[in-house]
């Protein structure tokens, strides 16, 4: 069987804020078609990765390539120091494409319809057609189970449907991997499922997706690989069979903790 191609490589990742270095070291790579789920406790690291991978902030050290073209790399000034370049910003812009990113705060724009919220930017941003877009949208808001909600408005919505909506806008733009930022965290437990359910549909129809989640038994269920964070290194990854009848006493420590 032909192997998938990788998507996304990120290597020997650093990050520090204020003195104080939240990445130390972190090597990732994610294959086509492939659900990624990053857990580990708070302050971990993990949602500072994802905002690295998608360009919200810049790396210290280290590589990002997003599927063989470099968006950052390591670089030797004419001392001889290394330092973390950046590809031309019109390159990054077309790179920005590959992936869409769905906030826990669902971020949609409150003056915005719900179909302008998803056209916005297949409009704006990717010069799609606006037919094309609204025809677009709507397939998604239908899929997404919201195609009577097209006219509202955000705050018309429950906290479920609104990251429903996010999830739609993300996908309104085809792009090849999707990021999801704890996309329940801001939820009650009956909205959680069903946003939970959106991204399992989609796992099913093979879209790449790396996230970040506290929900232990949805991670267990959807995903293809588990990474486990902690102090801003990768202290294992694996299925989510050896991630979960692991013997390292701190990620059973953590599972058990979550499993309650």
């Amino acid at each position: 069987m032909q192997e998938k191609k990788v998507l996304l490589e990120m290597n020997h990742v650093k990050k520090s804020f204020d003195g104080v270095e939240v990445l130390k070291d972190i090597s990732i790579q994610v294959r086509e078609g492939e659900v990624v789920s990053i857990i580990g406790p708070s302050g971990s690291g993990k949602s500072t990765l994802l905002r690295l991978a998608t360009l919200l902030d810049k790396m210290d050290a280290g590589e990002l390539i997003y599927l063989g073209k470099k968006a950052a790399e390591m670089k030797e000034d004419k001392k001889g120091e290394k330092h973390c370049v950046y590809a031309h910003k019109s390159r990054l812009r077309q790179m920005k494409r590959y992936f869409g990113l769905v906030f826990q705060s669902f971020h949609l724009f409150p003056h915005f319809t719900v179909m302008k919220n998803i056209t916005d930017a297949p409009i704006h941003v990717a010069k799609v057609p606006a037919e094309e877009a609204r025809e677009r949208a709507m397939k998604l808001l239908e899929q997404l189970g919201l195609e009577d909600k097209a006219d509202a408005y955000p705050q018309q919505l429950s906290g479920g449907q609104q990251q429903r909506v996010s999830i739609a806008r993300a996908l309104a733009l085809q792009p090849k991997i999707l990021f999801f930022d704890e996309p329940t965290s801001a939820l009650d437990p009956e909205l959680t499922a069903e946003v939970l359910k959106v991204i399992k549909e989609l796992a099913r129809e093979h879209m790449t997706m790396i996230i970040v989640t506290h929900e232990m038994q949805f991670a267990r269920e959807v995903s293809d690989r588990i990474v486990f964070m902690e102090q801003g290194v990768i202290v294992q990854e694996g299925t989510p069979e050896e991630i979960f009848e692991t013997s390292n006493p701190r990620l059973k420590e953590f599972i058990g903790k979550l499993n309650l």
